[in-house]
C-alpha cells in the first residue's frame, strides 16, 4: 500500500521544503559501467538457439536496485512525498520507421519473469507503433537508450513548473577498454527527495550487481 513520509519528523525536511519550489531541482550523474560479466553470464544462461537480450537485462538490473533503495521510490503529490512499495518501468523503443515510441512494464523480481514481461511489452510496442505516453502513475523509472553514443554528460527533457518528481535513467553505446565491456549509464533524481549519498549508494550496489549478474540471473 502506498504511503506517505510524516514530513514534520522527516530528518530531510528542510532540504525537502528548500529544493521543491526550483525551476530546475534536478540533478544528473553519468558514470561508466562494467557490463563484462553481465555479458558473459548471459551468453552462459541463453539456449544456443537463442539471442540474449541485452538491452532488457541491464534494465532489470537498473529497476531492480532501484527499488531497493528507498528514496528512489518518493515521489511528489501536492507537497507531499508518497512512498511507493515498488516501482516499474517504461521506455523508449525505436520502431521501423525510425523514429520511437514507448513500452511500460512491471518489475518482477524474478529476472526470467521480468525478461518475458518486458519483451513481450517492447514487440507488442514496436507492433503498435503509437507513441502513447502514459500518465495514469508515477510508481516508474523513466528509461531511454541511446546505442549511437557513448556519452559522458547527459540532459532529459523535462516539463518545468510541473510536480515531476520520477527518476530518469540512460543507457548509451558500448565501448571497449582492454578486456573490459563499458555502458555509459546517467542517473536524474529530483534533490528535494535524493541526495548525492543516495545515488552513490544506488551506483555501488548497482556496480557490485553487475559484478556478479549470476546471483540474480541463474
Amino acid at each position: 500500500m502506498t504511503k506517505y513520509l510524516d514530513l514534520e519528523s522527516w530528518v530531510r525536511r528542510d532540504i525537502f521544503e528548500f529544493y521543491k519550489g526550483f525551476d530546475k531541482p534536478y540533478f544528473n550523474v553519468c558514470v561508466q559501467l562494467d557490463i563484462t560479466r553481465l555479458l558473459s553470464c548471459l551468453r552462459e544462461n541463453t539456449p544456443p538457439e537463442s539471442k540474449p537480450n541485452v538491452t532488457l537485462a541491464y534494465h532489470y538490473f537498473a529497476l531492480r536496485i532501484a527499488n531497493e533503495i528507498e528514496p528512489f521510490r518518493y515521489r511528489v503529490h501536492d507537497g507531499q512525498v508518497v512512498v511507493h512499495p515498488i516501482i516499474h518501468a517504461g521506455t523508449t523503443v525505436l520502431v521501423p520507421s525510425g523514429i520511437f515510441t514507448l513500452a511500460y512494464f512491471d518489475y518482477h523480481r524474478d529476472f526470467a519473469t521480468f525478461i518475458a514481461g518486458a519483451r513481450n511489452a517492447v514487440e507488442q510496442a514496436r507492433v503498435d507503433q503509437k507513441f502513447l505516453p502514459r500518465r495514469e502513475h508515477d510508481a516508474r523509472i523513466y528509461f531511454t537508450t541511446l546505442p549511437w553514443i557513448a556519452f559522458t554528460s547527459f540532459s532529459h527533457a523535462r516539463n518545468w513548473g510541473k510536480e515531476d518528481s520520477v527518476p530518469r535513467i540512460a543507457f548509451g553505446k558500448f565501448t571497449k577498454q582492454g578486456e573490459r565491456t563499458i555502458l555509459p549509464f546517467s542517473v536524474e533524481v529530483h534533490h528535494a527527495l535524493v541526495d548525492g549519498s543516495d545515488v552513490g549508494r544506488y551506483l555501488a550496489r548497482l556496480e557490485e550487481a553487475l559484478a556478479k549478474p549470476e546471483d540474480f540471473i541463474s
